[in-house]
């Protein structure tokens, strides 16, 4: 066998590998690359109830924009001022002086003490008021500076005043203002210069955390700053992760196997779902979505255990089965588990509501089994919860409101599941309970169509329906699909109904004017027109099933045997006599054509005794056995027996047919 010839062989199979493949490789890039310690805390989180959380490398706490830009206000405010010595000017107005002693002798003897007192504290800038006000004064003379005090200078003004008020009003022939010059300049590049040095050293770190320092013991009160810090931390290491191709790998396998674990837990215990890749698709893509939203919870810190986690098993059971919910609610609590610092209280948090969900939901036909399932579920986090931090974990969060927060959270999005199955059943074509009810509704179009058109038809399909329902609940299966399906399964005979022997009420039947094979063709028919049918009014493909099954392969009999009475060879001419298919695949399917062909017989019968009803029901069940018509179907003997002796009691009560007893 080639390649080519291989892949079309076991292409289904090769499909789901690849499928598991894919979403294993999507898991894996979502896993932690590192041992979960803990997660990133808020307000509701007022207790530390993981593990010490001592930090495994350095780290340092980065200031915020708010702090920084503080800061350098701050810097700004607070920054001295710089002012350059100059003294060449000075020295050139104090030779001048000295020159008086010569040419104005009394003006020198006046002038020369003054200014020597003035330049000996030297006279400054002025500056406004508000500028210098607690700033530090530095003046710079070449590469040095130190600090001084600017009140202890003389400006312009205060150097004026000075020697107004020591000359007292004595004349003078010279003009002492011409003798006055700055000694300190203030200087903006050096002023600048400083301010912008010390601008470039303001870390942006406020500090820095070493690795082994204990951030937070278990059990300790979270302050403010105990989250910031927490939260800081995770920050940096989500901010550093380094891939590694070795743990790449190592998650992919692990991923692999978990998820192939749930593939053959299908291919062993429920091939039915195995067999159809939309089903198995539907079960990967949740396990996709719920490791993706628990992902994204974690990356940014969200409350994971608000996530309603217990969705799943409702989802699954409403569509499958509970064994099949369990176990695919188990595999997605074990991958989520792996974002979770204490992973043994996670899997019990989940698990346990989870299998506390499928009991409120066994049977999902009354909206009120949604409400009871979120109760439900929040006592058994609540129950779980409290019991097993008393017992091995933080005893004092259990006494804080906060930690009940997300339980409620999750419990409250349980009610999701009526959206959810509704958007399920649009997407992936599949049918609830919810669904089914509303199919069995008679006020649905089709149904009142065909009771308003063809009553004949639609009460034969209400006994179908009583007795195909009572039989698959006594064998087990869904009782409500067979139901569904029951009041479907003629929906052909809405063309040509006076064709069929339950709506022919004035006892002339039109089959008596034409050939038997016309009558075979017509009659074979309403199988086709159903399923035409059924698309048009949009009905879903599991109810247009028992449409295509309720007759398998079986040949219309009487008209076979008219044909062979005629003098025709009917063994050539049998293929035209005979139901297109395909034969029952399922319990529901071959419960409703043995219940079809029962019921539809039993009006035929001339008298109604326990010996004809029973012969009856043994006739046509032994028929469709004989021609292979249950070999797809998972029914046993044991459940034909079941049947034979549930439509044997129920026929006789139709028809009041009293048990008679030996003398």
């Amino acid at each position: 066998m080639n390649v080519f010839s291989l892949v079309r062989a076991k292409h289904n199979l090769l499909f789901k590998l690849a499928l598991i493949g894919f979403v294993s490789f999507l898991l894996s890039l979502m896993l932690p690359y590192r041992e979960v310690k803990g997660h990133k805390v808020d307000a509701f989180n007022a207790v530390w109830p993981y593990a010490d959380l001592v930090t495994d490398q350095d780290f340092f706490i980065r200031k915020s924009e708010l702090e920084l830009k503080t800061e350098k206000e701050k810097l700004i405010k607070d920054a001295p001022l710089f002012f350059e010595v100059s003294t060449l000017e000075r020295d050139r107005l104090l030779r001048e002086i000295n020159l008086l002693e010569l040419s104005q002798p009394n003006d020198f003897k006046v002038l020369k003490p003054l200014f020597d007192s003035i330049y000996k504290r030297g006279v400054i800038e002025s500056m406004d008021e508000e500028l210098i006000r607690n700033k530090q004064i530095f003046e710079s003379n070449g590469f040095y500076a130190e600090s001084v005090t600017y009140y202890d200078f003389f400006t312009i003004t205060s150097a004026v005043d000075y020697i107004e008020r020591e000359l007292q009003g004595r004349l003078l022939t010279v003009n002492y203002l011409d003798y006055l010059a700055l000694t300190h300049r203030f200087s903006k590049s050096k002023t600048e210069l400083y301010l912008n040095s010390k601008l470039e050293q303001v870390s942006i770190y406020r500090n820095v955390i070493k690795a082994g320092h204990v951030l937070v013991k278990q059990g300790q009160a979270l302050t403010n700053n105990t989250r910031q810090l927490i939260n800081k931390y995770y920050y940096f290491q989500n901010q550093n992760l380094s891939f590694s191709w070795l743990k790449f790998f190592a998650k992919w396998g692990m991923t692999f196997v978990l998820s192939l674990v749930l593939l053959v837990f299908l291919a062993f215990f429920r091939k039915q779902i195995f067999g159809q890749n939309k089903q198995v698709a539907f079960l990967f893509f949740l396990l996709l979505v719920a490791v993706t939203t628990t992902y994204l919870f974690h990356r940014w810190g969200f409350m994971v255990l608000a996530l309603p986690f217990t969705l799943v098993p409702i989802l699954v059971r409403v569509f499958f089965d509970g064994r099949t919910a369990l176990f695919t609610h188990l595999m997605i609590v074990l991958h989520c588990s792996f974002f979770m610092p204490d992973k043994l209280e996670f899997i019990l948090l989940q698990l346990i509501p989870g299998i506390g969900t499928l009991f409120a939901v066994a049977e999902m036909r009354k909206r009120q089994q949604i409400l009871n399932a979120a109760a439900l579920v929040f006592f058994f986090y609540v129950f779980i919860f409290v019991c097993y931090e008393l017992s091995f974990g933080t005893p004092l969060v259990v006494t804080k409101f906060s930690a009940y927060v997300p339980f409620s959270i999750s419990s409250m999005l349980v009610l999701l599941a009526y959206p959810l199955i509704y958007l399920t059943e649009k997407f992936f074509g599949f049918i609830s309970d919810f669904r089914l009810l509303e199919l069995c509704d008679l006020n649905q179009p089709l149904l009142r169509k065909l009771s308003k058109e063809v009553p004949g038809t639609f009460q034969h399909s209400l006994q179908v329906a009583n007795l195909a329902e009572e039989a698959i609940f006594y064998i087990g299966g869904n009782s409500l699909l067979v139901r569904a399906g029951a009041m479907y399964h003629d929906i052909g005979k809405l063309k040509n109904p006076y064709y069929f022997t339950e709506n022919q009420a004035d006892g002339f039947s039109p089959h008596q004017e034409i050939e038997p094979v016309e009558s075979a063709r017509i009659i074979i028919e309403h199988v086709i027109v159903g399923i035409e049918l059924a698309k048009k009014y949009k009905l879903p493909e599991s109810i247009i099933d028992f449409i295509r099954t309720h007759h398998g392969t079986t040949s219309v009999r009487y008209f076979l045997n008219l044909f062979e009475k005629q003098g025709h060879d009917s063994v050539a001419a049998e293929a035209r006599f005979r139901y297109p298919g395909p034969i029952p695949f399922s319990k529901e399917t071959a419960v409703l054509m043995i219940a079809d062909g029962v019921e539809a017989a039993s009006r035929s019968l001339k008298s109604y005794d326990a010996l004809t009803i029973n012969d009856l029901v043994d006739n046509i069940i032994d028929y469709k056995i004989t021609h292979q018509q249950f070999i797809n179907s998972d029914i046993t003997f044991k459940d034909i027996t079941t049947i034979k002796k549930i439509f044997k009691k129920r026929l006789m009560n139709i028809y009041h047919v009293r048990i008679e007893y030996p003398d």
